[in-house]
């Protein structure tokens, strides 16, 4: 009787692994699934950014858009000018922190007893750690 209760459980051992399998194969498949979808888009995207662009043939079309190249290539420049200008990045932390500051000042002088409770708790803390330490030195 006990080998018939072995083998129903192997048997249910082996149906619950080949149940996982399962699922990790379905799993496998769907995220091959995904990759081959992504590279179908990726060469789609490619095939569109490969192809040279209509050359457009009206004058004013292309003033138009040399004016709206020059707008971008400004706007390009200004950005990095921007990220390059260091004083004006250190002057607007500074300001940050200011403000900052300012906040904290604002909050202690709001509730000034916030900052006493927790120089409070720091010093009977200490003033425990030496009573216990002159405790084990006895």
């Amino acid at each position: 009787m006990s080998e018939t209760k072995d083998e129903a459980a192997t048997d249910e051992k082996t149906k619950a692994k080949g149940k996982k399998e399962k699922e990790l194969n379905e799993q496998a498949a769907e995220k091959q699934a995904e990759v081959n979808q992504g590279e179908k888009e990726a060469e789609a995207t490619e095939k569109e950014q490969d192809a040279p662009p209509e050359e457009p043939t009206d004058p004013d079309q292309l003033r138009g858009e040399i004016a709206d190249s020059r707008e971008e290539l400004g706007e390009t420049v200004e950005a990095l000018a921007a990220k390059a200008d260091v004083k004006a990045q250190a002057k607007a932390k500074q300001e940050q922190a200011k403000a900052k500051v300012d906040e904290q000042v604002t909050q202690v002088k709001e509730n000034p007893q916030q900052p006493a409770l927790i120089a409070g708790g720091v010093l009977a803390f200490l003033l425990l750690v030496l009573l216990l330490r002159r405790r084990r030195s006895r």
